[in-house]
This record gives C-alpha cells, sequence and structure tokens, in this order.
C-alpha cells in the first residue's frame, strides 16, 4: 500500500462505523427509552444521530454513559444525561468492540472503559454492538492482536499477572500510557493488564478463571451478552449478526438480513 492510500481507506473505515451506527439507532431507539451509551469511536456517530432524531421526532430518551468520553457526548449533543441510581433498569444499550466471534462473545476494553460498559450492558434488556466490518470475525483474536484487557485493583497487578500467565499461559502486559509517565489509570483509578493469549476455544472457562483471582475487578470479554451486532462497510451497506439465544418477552424486534421483523 502506498503512502496516499491510508487516508482512503480511513474514510472507508469511518464509512463503515458510521453506517452501522445510523442503521442500529434507525432500528433500535424508540421513545420513552433509557439507552446506554457506551464508548469509541464508533459511538460518537450513534450518539450524534439519537441527537438529530430527538430534534426531529421529538423524542424523549434519558442516556446513562459507560465512561466520561460517553459522558461529554451526551452532554455536547443536548441529550438527557441520567445514571444508574435513577434509572436502575435500561431499556437497550450500544456499544462498540474491538473484535466480534461468530457467537457474539466480544472483547472489549481496548479504551479502557471495560468495566462500566460491562455494567451498563449487564443491566439492560438488550444490549447490541456496533462497529465495522473488522470487527467480524469467526474466532477471537484474528485480528485483534492487543489482547484482552483486564482492569485490576493497583497493588495486585503483579501477582495477577503472575496467576494468568501460569494458569492460562500467554503474557499479561501492564498497559503503559503513551502521552503521560506511567500506566494507564481507568476512570475507577485502576491499572489495565492487557493478556495475548494464543489457541483458546472455551471463553466461559477462561474468564471465569481470570475474574476469580483476587485483585480481578473486571475483564474485556462479554460472553453471551450480546442480542446482536451491526457490521457496517465503507459502502454504506450494513449486515447483522444475531444471537442464536431464545430472545425474552421484552426483547427488541430485530430484521433478518432482508429487513423483515
Amino acid at each position: 500500500m502506498g503512502k496516499h492510500d491510508e487516508p482512503i481507506v480511513l474514510e472507508g473505515i469511518e464509512a463503515g462505523k458510521k453506517a452501522a451506527a445510523i442503521e442500529a439507532v434507525n432500528a433500535l431507539i424508540k421513545d420513552g427509552q433509557v439507552i446506554g451509551i457506551g464508548s469509541g469511536s464508533t459511538i460518537v456517530y450513534a450518539v450524534e444521530r439519537i441527537a438529530e432524531r430527538v430534534a426531529a421526532e421529538k423524542l424523549s430518551v434519558q442516556c446513562i454513559p459507560t465512561s466520561f468520553q460517553a459522558r461529554k457526548l451526551i452532554h455536547d449533543n443536548g441529550l438527557i444525561l441520567e445514571s444508574l441510581e435513577n434509572c436502575p433498569v435500561i431499556d437497550i444499550a450500544l456499544d462498540g468492540a474491538d473484535e466480534v466471534d461468530a457467537e457474539l462473545n466480544c472483547i472489549k476494553g481496548g479504551g479502557g472503559c471495560l468495566t462500566q460498559e460491562k455494567i451498563i450492558a449487564s443491566n439492560a434488556k438488550d444490549f447490541f454492538i456496533i462497529g465495522d466490518t473488522r470487527k467480524k470475525v469467526e474466532s477471537l483474536g484474528t485480528h485483534w492482536k492487543k489482547g484482552v484487557p483486564i482492569e485490576v485493583i493497583p497493588m495486585a497487578y503483579r501477582p495477577i499477572q503472575l496467576q494468568i500467565e501460569k494458569k492460562l499461559g500467554g503474557s499479561a502486559e501492564l498497559r503503559m500510557a503513551h502521552r503521560k509517565a506511567g500506566p494507564v489509570v481507568t476512570d475507577n483509578g485502576n491499572l489495565l493488564l492487557d493478556w495475548k493469549f494464543q489457541n483458546i476455544t472455551d471463553w466461559d472457562y477462561v474468564n471465569g478463571v481470570i475474574k476469580m483471582i483476587p485483585g480481578v475487578v473486571e475483564t474485556g470479554l462479554f460472553i453471551h451478552m450480546a442480542k446482536a451486532a451491526y457490521f457496517g462497510t465503507a459502502d454504506g451497506s450494513v449486515s447483522i449478526r444475531k444471537s442464536s439465544a431464545k430472545p425474552s418477552v421484552n426483547s427488541t424486534a430485530l430484521p433478518d438480513e432482508n429487513g423483515d421483523k
């Protein structure tokens, strides 16, 4: 690839993100909902589209953020900011992902907001992923090589590293900041380990092993949580990958690949 090709590629990636975000917001957001707002670059397009629909259709929605970034997005777009204290049950949560496999298991936390993202997703009746088609894979670790993010209590990061490597192999690396001295610090005041793995297929087991280590706050493995994932391409088309789990009574109806409910 020549040096002049990169802007075209990036433009295509952004077009995919935007297409997925708009498709999801148009299909899923309804009047009166409490909405969990995820973090990351794709969510910017989703929040902008929610704000457009609120203004055009006079929708009444309340938004709960997963990070400082999400909180600022909600505020900057003039949407109603709420909290889990006031709205402990969320109708729908939208978020991005670093990678999504064929069973809708996700790796999340590349931006460091995994704990709050998982809290919001777990309290939502329906949780949806949006992203460009780079995130769509058959098995986790296909393209995402930065590892599974793990939020840890600062005093315990070193023994947690050793235990993960002993029990599961691979390497658990402390995430270092790029424009400050020292490690990345989460919104919760904790540190992040990025566990680089090989040949893992049983993600339920792996997630359980990591979470049982004292000092681990949360993992970036979102196992059997998403109802569907919207993937956008550079030409504006969007595909939907659905969960095989039986929907709940209050679950949002999804279109099939042809757009029929």
